[in-house]
């Protein structure tokens, strides 16, 4: 994890972090009842801040909580939080949850005030060899809920799918479900095979990537076809690349699987190509506004 910075916001306020408190009564704390989001900054400026927070809009309304802030009213809270960072790679986390009341009950009474929470953190560069080796990748049957589109605080299932993959030493585990992938405990899942980019459709069984997106477009620019498509496990395990779309980190390349070689067992030439204009596209960001 990087370097916090010193500044949050909450319900209106921005103090210092190490000062924020909320109610334990909170229905995130005693349910997992929020949804959240994580932003990229790249340079000082808030990576695809629109589509982030028409994510979380959608989540809110699926868990039938009105947005609470408009677009630009979350611009203005990630360019202060950004304030300490100088222009550095950072990425804002971002909270709603339902908010509190005195008791607890499952079914909650209208009218609660939704807590409001955000904070940066500056990021540690991804590592040099996390893009010229690849990362190590292993599989399992999915766990999790069946609403995988909202972005949801609670993650039990995937911080245990998380940790899976560190106990065998990988990086992501990806998810199997009636034969097929679904995406990775934190991550979305590209499967390149014939020059083709496939990834699973959009629907309730996986979240909605962001990054995923923004792949999908350099696509298109490079001329290189692509498609959402259910991607059988056959597929993932025979796939010339595999890779990994995620706020914190782009995009990476998976060379091994279960212990066994992805393709040629390195980073693939349509990687190397993805990850050169996924760079070049932040860079030509840069100095517009966020919104």
């Amino acid at each position: 994890m990087g370097e916090l910075l010193p500044l949050c916001y909450l319900n209106g306020e921005y103090l210092p972090l190490a000062d924020a408190r909320v109610s334990p009564f909170d229905r995130a704390f005693l349910f997992g009842d929020a949804v959240y989001e994580v932003v990229p900054v790249y340079g000082g400026r808030p990576f695809r801040l629109k589509e982030h927070v028409d994510r979380l809009n959608r989540s809110l309304e699926s868990i039938r909580m009105a947005a609470p802030l408009t677009h630009d009213e979350w611009a203005a809270i990630c360019a202060r939080l950004l304030e300490p960072a100088k222009a550095k790679d950072s990425y804002i986390y971002l909270q709603v949850t339902r908010g509190a009341e005195m008791g607890r009950n499952h079914a909650w009474p209208e009218g609660l005030t939704p807590t409001i929470f955000g904070y940066a953190t500056v990021s540690d560069p991804t590592p040099a060899a996390m893009i010229q080796k690849g990362v190590a990748g292993v599989t399992t049957a999915e766990i999790r809920w069946a609403r995988r589109d909202i972005k949801s605080t609670a993650l039990l299932a995937n911080i245990l799918l998380k940790k899976l993959a560190a106990d065998k030493g990988a990086f992501e585990t990806m998810m199997l479900e009636n034969g097929e992938l679904t995406e990775g405990s934190s991550t979305t899942v590209h499967v390149i095979s014939k020059g083709i980019i496939y990834t699973p459709p959009n629907g309730h069984h996986i979240l909605p990537g962001t990054t995923r997106d923004v792949v999908t477009e350099l696509a298109a620019r490079l001329k290189v076809p692509s498609e959402a498509a259910r991607i059988p496990e056959a597929m993932l395990r025979s796939a010339d690349e595999i890779w990994l779309a995620f706020a914190t980190r782009g995009l990476l390349a998976v060379t091994t699987l279960d212990a066994k070689p992805v393709g040629n067992g390195v980073p693939g030439p349509l990687f190397k190509r993805m990850h050169a204009a996924f760079l070049d596209y932040t860079r030509e960001l840069a100095g517009t506004p966020a919104i």
